[in-house]
């Protein structure tokens, strides 16, 4: 990388910090563009080099966030040399989970504004160094040992099933606490990855 191409690569990454920041604290609707830039230390036309307004950014930010998240699961169950596509599927989904315990504040940022639209457009909109998680759900679905239907139904039901349930467990414990809770859910991705995978 470029000086230049790193220069810019820090800029971005300050006004995603900064916005985060200042969405997870005071909420998106609170937050101006003023805000981001001058918590950032950057001019405001900067800005609109990379996002066309705030929403853009967070739109772009649940893409970073989320491939940040996924490229650390990948990289632990890699490491963990699990092979078979359910127990990677579970894997990806507690080390997930995880990460989102110890971050409660990505965790309700994520939760309050993701929808499957805006995830499934970050799908193949990852952005210069983000992580693409379009890449990493391909390369775990793209086998040679199974076949599998429709593949995007499948993680849409991954994704509402664990969205849906796991926000109240984590945050506040009900209806049970987290890791209560975690042997059904991961009963129900099983049941849905039956539905979807067959060996061959």
């Amino acid at each position: 990388m470029g000086k230049l191409e790193l220069n810019k690569k820090i800029k971005k990454d300050s006004l995603l910090d900064s916005a985060f920041s200042l969405f997870t604290s005071k909420g998106i609707n609170k937050t101006s563009i003023s805000d981001i830039v001058e918590k950032s230390g950057v001019a405001k036309g900067t800005f609109y080099l990379y996002f066309k307004d705030k929403y853009d950014i967070r739109n772009k930010l649940i893409s970073h966030k989320a491939g940040q998240l996924f490229d650390i699961a990948e990289k632990e169950m890699i490491k963990a040399n699990i092979t078979d596509l359910p127990e990677q599927i579970i894997f990806i989904c507690d080390n997930i989970l995880n990460q989102l315990c110890e971050n409660q504040s990505l965790l309700t940022f994520i939760s309050k504004n993701l929808s499957w639209g805006i995830f499934k457009n970050s799908l193949g909109n990852a952005n210069d160094d983000d992580i693409s998680f379009a890449d990493i759900y391909n390369r775990l679905v793209s086998r040679d040992d199974y076949e599998i239907d429709s593949p995007e139904i499948m993680l849409y039901m991954i994704i509402e099933l664990v969205s849906s349930t796991c926000y109240s467990s984590i945050l506040y414990e009900e209806p049970v606490p987290i890791e209560q809770l975690k042997p059904y859910i991961y009963d129900t991705i099983k049941h849905i990855i039956r539905r979807h995978v067959t060996p061959l």
